[in-house]
């Protein structure tokens, strides 16, 4: 079988690459196995279908993220706003050297598979979900703590998952990732209102 104790991650980090780049329907099984150097015969041995690639390639996606995205943004002692833009702004840097943006991978894989997928599209809400209840939990210590004004942290955090997806979609549409750290004052102004309603 081959290189075994590395062919797992891999063939995730390639699935994650190519289903950024290309989508989940123009990337073959094989197309896969040779980004990633790993025969066929070891790609059903992790996986016995391309679906479950895709699932287990969402769950490597979200360590990223959290790693990359998450805790390092939301880890620092600057005020809550400025927390929301350094999110942005490092999904910016992230991706400000590829060749040509491609979006989020989360909000990719849902444009093409929720209607099609039920459980692929069970996975990704989840994900949102737990995105919303993260930033939601952030903004409701900051109100507590007296730094933020009373408002409807519930909606405001469904806001600003909705304005990050919004931004790398038209950072995709556009060819254009500073779009995402353009947006990131959206981000501050809703963080900021004074209103309990968007």
């Amino acid at each position: 079988m081959g290189r075994t104790s590395d062919a797992k991650p891999r063939l995730l980090a390639a699935a994650g690459e190519l289903f950024q780049d290309k989508g989940y329907h123009a990337v073959g099984i094989q197309e896969i196995c040779d980004a990633a150097g790993v025969n066929k015969g070891s790609f059903y041995y992790f996986f016995p279908s391309k679906r479950d690639l895709v699932l287990a390639a969402i769950d490597a996606q979200v360590e990223i993220y959290q790693q990359e995205l998450m805790q390092p943004a939301f880890s620092s002692d600057v005020p809550v706003a400025e927390q929301f833009r350094q999110f942005f702004h490092l999904m910016y840097l992230a991706r400000r050297n590829l060749a040509s943006c491609t979006g989020c991978f989360f909000g990719n894989l849902t444009l093409e598979l929720s209607t099609h997928d039920e459980l692929v599209r069970g996975k990704l809400q989840s994900i949102f979900e737990g995105w919303t209840l993260g930033f939601e939990r952030v903004l409701q210590a900051a109100v507590e703590a007296g730094a933020l004004p009373k408002l409807d942290t519930r909606r405001t955090a469904q806001a600003l998952v909705a304005l990050f997806e919004g931004s790398a979609l038209l950072a995709k549409a556009y060819n254009d990732v500073s779009i995402l750290d353009d947006l990131s004052q959206v981000a501050v102004n809703l963080v900021n209102q004074t209103s309990s309603t968007i």
